[in-house]
This record gives structure tokens, sequence and C-alpha cells, in this order.
């Protein structure tokens, strides 16, 4: 698997001060982790798990049940590490390799389990974080984050993964691939204009920043 690269355009002293080894904000597979079947067979595991309330932002806010439908309209739910281990071990492997090429962060792994996500049309989640602002809190500590197009891009129109920071717009992403960002790169999902995007998300945590 290669990565492609992105620069720090223009935020490279704000997160210095949490992690001077960084070579890139995000790096994205070159072709897909898992293959349109895959993919079938991880968005038919993710309808038979219990969907949830979309909320926002942060592990903290999670905790917390914030929900808010002008930030976010997003069908969720969660599939268990015992339901398909092999998908959670090809994505470590891939964690691992974008990490120790481009991150360098020490002691990361799977924290949480993915969430598997739908954006219907007229579906987005607004610019928001995944790791507090204030992220020097006890470990595990978001660090990474992934995301994984499972539907076919000919299943939807819309729903642009974006990032807030000038010259990181990712080129669009096919099915089964991955993109992998810093956690604390504020990002979103455009509105769907069309169509059903559907999409595996998880983060990956390690210790606490210095």
């Amino acid at each position: 698997m290669t990565l492609w690269l992105q620069g720090r355009a223009g935020q490279e002293d704000f997160f210095k001060m949490f992690e001077p080894k960084w070579k890139s904000l995000m790096a994205n597979t070159t072709a897909p982790i898992f293959t349109p079947p895959q993919c079938q067979h991880i968005i038919n595991l993710g309808h038979q798990q219990k969907k949830q309330e979309a909320r926002k932002g942060s592990s903290r806010e999670y905790k917390e049940g914030k929900h808010d439908t002008k930030m976010r309209i997003t069908a969720i739910s969660w599939i268990p590490f015992d339901v398909m281990p092999q998908m959670y071990k090809q994505i470590e492997r891939s964690m691992l390799q974008a990490n120790g090429n481009h991150f360098g962060y020490e002691g990361m792994k799977i924290t949480e389990q993915a969430q598997f996500t739908e954006y219907p049309k007229g579906g987005f989640y607004d610019w928001h974080m995944d790791a507090e602002v204030d992220c020097r809190h006890e470990p595990p500590v978001r660090k990474i984050s992934m995301t994984i197009l499972l539907s076919n891009q000919s299943e939807f129109e819309g729903g642009d993964l974006e990032f807030m920071s000038e010259g990181n717009k990712p080129p669009p992403l096919i099915q089964g691939q991955a993109i992998f960002f810093c956690s604390l790169l504020r990002h979103r999902v455009a509105k769907v204009k069309k169509g059903v995007r559907r999409s595996l998300v998880m983060w990956f945590g390690g210790p606490s920043f210095k």
C-alpha cells in the first residue's frame, strides 16, 4: 500500500506544539483496502447493528449526549470488534503504516469501535474536530482519524470530505479507499445532493501529548 501525501498548508506552527515529528496532516491510500464485495459486507453489518442518533465532535461530546441537527444529519451504528475481526486487523495494518510514514506517533492502537455512517440526501456534518482542543487529558487520546468510503462513487453526489485549511482538499475517495488524518484537523462532510453516502469512520489513540 502506498500513501498520498498532503502538506501542512499554513498550520505548521500550531500543530508543532503538539507533535513536531509530523510529516503531513493527512495521507490516503492510493488503492482501496477493501474490495466492493467487502464494502458491501461491511454495509450489511452496519445495517444489522442498532442505529443511533449521530452526535457531533469529540469522544467527550458523545459521552455528554450532545445532538444538533443543525450541525449533523447522519444515521450511524457501531460495529463490534468480535463481529468482523479481519476488518479491524486490515484497518490496523493500514493505520500503522500511515502512522509510521507520516505521523510518527508512539503507542498508537485501535481504541474505539468502527462507526458505520449513512448520509442520505440532504445529510451532512458541519465543521468539527475529532479530538479535544485541550487534548492533554488521560489517555488514550485521539490522534489519527480515518474514513473509508463504502459506497460506489456512482451511488451519490456531493458529500465531499473537506478540510478547513488552504490546499488541503484531497481528491475524492473511491470505493474501499481510506484517508487518515490528524484528529485535530477541522473538517466536514458536505451536503449530499443525491443518493446515499456510506462510509466507515474510526479513530486511533495513544499516550497523552507531551
